[in-house]
């Protein structure tokens, strides 16, 4: 069975080529594993929530594990193959200190600026609040890019970490937030020019070229 997964059929077009799906895509690119794609209209189906109960995409299947959560994903997959994992069972635990680390502990500071910028400009409550979401993320990435140094990577080499970690500062602000951190900027314009992540990006964007801009029944939870 070549390994699944599921994404939006439609997204709106300041979604496209940031829906999660395209971790696992950059993650299939990095490793050579061949995989299909499955197109849900909406992730809130009772049949899509009784597999991923929080109405959210990707999900991933093979012929051993039904998966959610896209570091799960990239992470099942990177134990597939040889090339987003270290050789080395330590190496191999920091590579995944690192996909956590991504995820909990930058990740909600950029979405918290997503949604007072985006899904939350309207409240009357969003001006006064942004200040304080722009001061913490901009912490976190203080500490990132101290943590990296000088280092072309996260480790000695491109991981599931750095993959993971690439696609959660691709949600910053680029010139508002994240040239402000020139190691975070290049270190990032590094990640995203290996040829793996522009397959995987090109691939995501041509299944949203043909659609139309206008509502889709649903679009919620685009960037979940």
């Amino acid at each position: 069975m070549t390994p699944s997964i599921t994404t939006f059929q439609w997204v709106p077009p300041f979604a496209r080529g940031q829906v999660r799906d395209i971790r696992a895509r950059w993650a299939f690119e990095e490793t050579g594993i061949a995989y299909r794609v499955n197109l849900v209209e909406s992730a809130k189906t009772p049949e899509h929530r009784a597999f991923q109960p929080f109405g959210q995409v990707p999900t991933y299947r093979d012929d051993t594990v039904a998966l959610f959560e896209s570091g799960a994903i990239v992470l099942h997959i990177a134990r597939q193959a040889p090339g987003l994992l270290p050789p080395d069972p330590a190496g191999q635990a920091r590579a995944e200190q690192w996909v956590i680390a991504a995820l909990n502990s930058v990740e909600p500071f950029a979405n918290d600026l997503v949604m007072v910028d985006l899904f939350q400009a309207d409240e009357p409550w969003s001006a006064m609040r942004r200040p304080a979401v722009v001061e913490a993320l901009q912490t976190r990435l203080g500490d990132l890019a101290a943590a990296l140094a000088d280092k072309p990577f996260l480790d000695d080499a491109f991981s599931a970490g750095d993959l993971i970690m690439a696609c959660v500062l691709r949600i910053v602000p680029r010139d508002a937030i994240l040239s402000g951190y020139p190691t975070l900027l290049a270190y990032l314009d590094r990640c995203t020019a290996r040829p793996a992540f522009q397959k995987a990006l090109a691939d995501q964007l041509a299944l949203y070229a043909p659609a139309s801009d206008a509502p889709a029944p649903v679009a919620e939870g685009v960037l979940a």
